[in-house]
């Protein structure tokens, strides 16, 4: 069942909403889906969750791509271990996301995603060769993989930890795929990230630059892990405010 509402912005354009079904052979996948609310053929985005599953700042991030004119879908990735899940972020919420992240694989992700890149390619308002993605924490690693999909055309990493040393389910770590990705690639990092040491974004860097990756690293240096999310106290605007210019424009140049 596809549930729908239509949200009105501030410059009085309009979006929109829906909760939708991306099915994935017999798995049904809970995706949220904001698009602008006018006719055309647009780009789309996917848009990749943190550990605390498809909450409000990922519905958000959706609906703030499809005020820009994108068609933005975010999937949720833990369909297969907790069905509904989200959260906030208390200390609490981060151990249970741990735990759910925990269980997912690569495979699998890719899988979801291409469900999702399918999803869009169906729809009559979506440019089916224009999809890009943007995920954070969780999702910032995920895309990272994904961005080796030949249908994505551009990639906005936020805060992915543990690409050079780790990947969804066990295995080579995520890095070794650099030189299967296919199109530009932001990321972005805050230098005051507890828990993405900054050898692991120099070692991020060196892997795009030896593989030829058309990209740019963002370091921003008074932010933390999760800067870009206005519902948490790491929260840094004007990191986020710079890093959404750099979102725009990486998407309006490549779809």
């Amino acid at each position: 069942m596809t549930t729908a509402t239509i949200n009105q912005t501030q410059d009085k354009s309009t979006i929109f909403t829906s909760r939708v079904k991306v099915a994935n052979g017999d798995l049904l996948i809970d995706a949220y889906l904001a698009e602008p609310d006018r006719v055309g053929t647009f780009p789309a985005v996917i848009v990749i969750q943190e550990i605390f599953g498809v909450n409000i700042h990922i519905r958000e991030v959706a609906e703030r791509l499809a005020k820009e004119g994108y068609v933005a879908i975010a999937p949720a990735l833990f369909q297969r271990t907790a069905p509904n899940f989200e959260s906030l972020y208390t200390p609490e919420d981060i151990q249970i996301g741990r735990g759910h992240k925990d269980q997912t694989k690569a495979s699998e992700i890719i899988s979801d995603i291409q469900a999702a890149i399918a999803y869009l390619q169906a729809l009559p308002n979506v440019k089916g060769d224009a999809i890009g993605s943007i995920g954070f924490c969780f999702g910032g690693h995920v895309v990272y993989l994904t961005a080796t999909l030949a249908e994505i055309k551009a990639t906005a990493s936020f805060y992915g930890g543990g690409i050079p040393s780790t990947t969804f389910g066990g295995g080579e770590p995520t890095i070794t795929l650099t030189k299967e990705i296919k199109a530009p690639i932001y990321a972005f990092f805050g230098e005051e990230d507890k828990g993405i040491p900054l050898t692991d974004v120099d070692q991020v860097e060196a892997a795009l630059i030896e593989a030829k990756i058309s990209h740019k690293i963002f370091r921003y240096p008074n932010a933390g892990h999760g800067f870009f999310c206005n519902h948490r106290g790491s929260y840094h605007p004007e990191s986020a405010a710079d890093a959404w210019t750099h979102v725009l424009e990486l998407f309006k140049e490549n779809l």
